[in-house]
């Protein structure tokens, strides 16, 4: 079954990621944040793919996919959403073979994976109505529990 997942770990700890990822069946988890470092440690690139390996979740960086740092500060700056959506549009559709490569994993069950919880004011949104355009899917936008 074709499945494409999105989630950010915003105020969620990693057990609650893992769980939702599991619950979700999900095989492989591709990061696409365009830098994976992260003030929580636990969600830094090695840490993270540790612990989704303890799970037997896949783990995958996609930089290529990444929101690039120029937009991601202004959009912080200026908090205009529809002009950061299309800058990174025209981003995206330099990168179309990942985004076709991603495509052709979603037979394994695929998470896209950033920091905002909201995929409404997120890049992931894009990548997975991208990659679900390809596979013929709706993707799902999952939040995991907040951290109490």
């Amino acid at each position: 079954m074709e499945r494409l997942v999105t989630l950010g770990y915003e105020g969620s700890a990693m057990e609650a990621v893992i769980a939702t990822l599991a619950e979700a069946q999900v095989g492989l988890l591709v990061d696409v944040r365009e830098a994976p470092i992260s003030r929580r440690p636990e969600f830094a690139k090695s840490a993270l793919a540790r612990a989704l390996a303890d799970a037997a979740i896949a783990y995958r960086h996609e930089p290529r996919l990444g929101a690039p740092k120029p937009l991601r500060d202004q959009v912080k700056g200026d908090r205009d959403y529809q002009r950061f959506f299309a800058a990174y549009a025209e981003h995206l559709a330099c990168h179309e073979e990942a985004v076709v490569s991603l495509a052709g994993e979603a037979t394994a069950g695929v998470a896209l994976l950033c920091y905002e919880r909201d995929h409404r004011v997120c890049h992931r949104r894009l990548v997975a109505d991208a990659v679900a355009h390809h596979v013929g899917i709706t993707p799902q936008h999952l939040q995991p529990p907040r951290r109490r």
